[in-house]
């Protein structure tokens, strides 16, 4: 690449003269004054078409591309000068490495940026892209980097001409040793990348796990995920157990909307009608329960000793279903006993045939 920059300057540079300290002068002298051209035309020129558009993001672009292609320019006017004074081979690789290194790490640098602005963009937009969110960001963010670091390093050894192959030998060896080691690790931050790209829950949701935890999601990790229990006690699942189990989410589906029952029985002969009629005035009289879904009575069975209604009504989030339940069975036992209706229970009756005759 420099040979041929070298080829394609010398005859421009050759009308000034054959002594190469003034020729290399003016290659430094072009370079800046092609980057002043390009600062002054080009990138003010760039702004203001960003300007008339709606997105902020190609301004960013901009300012960040600016520092990099003008430095690189003036790169490139150093590396001409040092082509024309030839200098021993030796001193050229330094000169051409350094040269090298400087345009790595500006452009490292600039992609480094690029990438935090662009996966932040995308994540405050979960339609364009909806495994990168609030919770994947910092995930993809960090592993984007990685990436880029470990490409800069590769081509900063090679423009040193350092033999890679050992140092990658090495890195693949400590690689399994530290896959073997930590194995557990792993798998729970692959499951913790699963669990936040096709996000089964969410912070805030109430989940109900196999193991009969019930609570609210406090944080969603890299390793572990934490729920809340209705005793404030937080346990901590590994993602690795979460990847594997059922999970009942009660904050899932079209709405957080969550429906409770309250069931009770009455005695034999009572009027059904008078019963549902009470058990909906005591739904309806509830700040608590939504009124769209209606609330509902269904007649569930013959029971033993009872005939059996469940009052179902929907309240806007699962956290009020204990105290609703718990108002709705105090209502409904008060009006009851207003209304003289009973409510049967188990009794056992004792009959003495006769008694043992005692002699």
């Amino acid at each position: 690449m420099f040979a041929q920059l070298q080829s394609f300057i010398a005859p421009l540079l050759t009308v000034f003269g054959d002594n190469r300290f003034i020729q290399a002068g003016l290659a430094i002298a072009l370079s800046f004054l092609a980057a002043w051209i390009f600062n002054r035309v080009i990138i003010t020129g760039l702004k203001n078409l960003a300007r008339r558009t709606r997105l902020d993001l190609d301004d960013h672009v901009i300012d960040l591309l600016h520092t990099p292609i003008y430095n690189s320019i003036l790169l490139l006017g150093f590396a001409s000068a040092l082509l024309i004074l030839s200098p021993p081979d030796f001193y050229l690789e330094i000169g051409f490495s350094s040269i090298q290194s400087f345009a790595l790490i500006m452009w490292v640098t600039f992609f480094l940026r690029s990438n935090r602005i662009l996966l932040t963009r995308i994540s405050k937009n979960e339609n364009r892209l909806k495994v990168v969110h609030q919770q994947t960001l910092p995930l993809f963010l960090n592993l984007i980097n990685i990436i880029i670091v470990v490409l800069a390093v590769y081509f900063l050894f090679s423009a040193w001409h350092i033999d890679m192959t050992a140092w990658l030998a090495s890195a693949g060896i400590v690689g399994i040793a530290v896959g073997f080691a930590a194995k557990d690790t792993l798998a729970n931050l692959f499951s913790g990348v699963f669990i936040m790209a096709d996000a089964p829950y969410k912070i805030g949701d109430f989940i109900v796990l196999d193991t009969g935890e019930r609570g609210e999601v406090t944080h969603i990790g890299i390793r572990s995920t934490r729920i809340l229990t209705r005793a404030d006690v937080e346990v901590t699942i590994p993602n690795s157990v979460m990847g594997n189990t059922k999970i009942i989410n009660e904050s899932g589906g079209p709405s957080e909307r969550f429906r409770c029952t309250a069931s009770v029985g009455v005695a034999y002969g009572t009027d059904i009608d008078r019963v549902r009629e009470i058990l909906l005035g005591i739904a309806e009289d509830e700040e608590l329960i939504c009124q769209d879904p209606e609330p509902r009575v269904r007649f569930r069975m013959f029971g033993a000793s009872s005939l059996d209604f469940d009052l179902l009504v929907w309240v806007h989030k699962p956290v009020l279903r204990g105290s609703v339940v718990d108002k709705l069975n105090c209502a409904i036992y008060r009006k009851f006993n207003e209304q003289g209706i009973e409510i049967p229970y188990s009794k056992q009756d004792l009959y003495i045939k006769e008694f043992p005759n005692m002699k």
